[in-house]
């Protein structure tokens, strides 16, 4: 088994997961990284750990906010769209007001 600390990729050849399995498994779980399992010497499976996202202001329940300074919005979107928009879909009409 071969490890690259820098970009954190572990290798390990089919035979070597298996014989590893959960130990490969518990070292992924509490290191990050990722672990590629190779057969015949070609990468034939990528294992990456489960993360839960982090949340703004540690609060597991946070939703809104949650993307605040990732996301831009342009333009209106609030007043409905204009009729030449659904010209594309067939001519249907706009929702009623």
């Amino acid at each position: 088994m071969s490890s690259a600390i820098d970009d954190a990729v572990t290798t390990v050849d089919d035979s070597g997961f298996q014989a590893r399995c959960l130990e490969l498994l518990d070292e992924l779980a509490e290191n990050g990284g990722e672990l590629v399992i190779t057969r015949d010497g070609h990468p034939a499976f990528r294992i990456l750990p489960c993360r839960e996202r982090p949340r703004r202001g540690g609060d597991p329940k946070a939703f809104f906010g949650a993307d605040r300074g990732r996301i831009e919005i342009l333009g209106d979107i609030v007043s409905p769209m204009p009729a030449e928009w659904f010209a594309d879909f067939g001519g249907v009409a706009e929702a009623d007001s």
